[in-house]
């Protein structure tokens, strides 16, 4: 994962509505797109941009793809915030 990258997938706010949404479970893109007023298209460029970050994977279910959070790349920003801060994050 490239931080720079992950950073940037996180600054746009729709991204992190969708990542907000992926909290509580997998869901298709069509599950998220019901929560946002935005075309398919757009909602399928955010999650492309969100999956480029390794922010989110995605599994395959018969003709439905299901999106879910990937924790580790959040346990790394964190850590990478806690070295900058000055503070040792133990893991």
């Amino acid at each position: 994962m490239g931080l720079s990258t992950a950073m940037k997938a996180l600054a746009d706010p729709i991204r992190r509505q969708i990542l907000e949404q992926l909290k509580s479970g997998p869901k298709t893109a069509g599950e998220i797109a019901q929560n946002f007023e935005l075309t398919k298209a757009t909602i399928s460029y955010h999650l492309k941009l969100l999956k480029q970050a390794e922010l989110i994977s995605e599994t395959k279910d018969k003709n439905f793809i299901y999106y879910n959070l990937n924790a580790s790349v959040f346990e790394d920003i964190l850590s990478w915030l806690y070295d900058v801060g000055g503070k040792r994050h133990e893991t």
